[in-house]
């Protein structure tokens, strides 16, 4: 149990996605004066909350094991189809929720009556902007995380 509660790699990786969501909500606050702490556990936005966990855990084992290492290339192969399906298949999910959700509006207007289905979450993926912004902060934090806090073992 020491072992995990230890484990810089891990927790620089939660830090990271724990920053970008606090970061989601303060870009809010700043550009549209409005408070919205919901936006701290949603998913999409500015930045990738998803991307800069998986920055900061490559640049942490990068920083520790060595940019040829086996497991560095791992983590960025894992990283990158983290990466790719944010700006891919869930930023097209987003998309057509969106679309379908201005169906049924037009359809409840036709209809009136007993039509009142729920709207789907349009924030799902990203843009290839906010994974960009996500990947300079797992980087960062990564990079600020193992200079400051690791201590290599003998």
């Amino acid at each position: 149990m020491l072992d995990l509660l230890n484990n810089l790699w891990l927790w620089t990786g939660f830090a990271a996605a724990f920053l970008a969501q606090v970061l989601k909500v303060l870009l809010v606050l700043v550009l549209e004066k409005r408070f919205r702490p919901g936006l701290f556990v949603e998913t999409g936005g500015m930045p990738s909350s998803h991307t800069a966990l998986v920055a900061s855990l490559c640049t942490g084992i990068g920083y520790t094991h060595g940019l040829g290492s086996p497991i560095f290339a791992v983590a960025v192969i894992f990283s990158s189809i983290v990466m790719y399906d944010s700006t891919g298949v869930r930023r097209s999910a987003g998309m057509q929720a969106k679309l379908l959700n201005e169906l049924m509006v037009e359809i409840r207007e036709l209809m009136r009556e007993g039509f009142a289905p729920q709207p789907l979450r349009v924030l799902l993926g990203h843009t290839y902007f906010e994974v960009a912004m996500g990947l300079v902060l797992g980087i960062l934090i990564g990079y600020l995380s193992f200079s400051l806090f690791y201590t290599p073992t003998p």
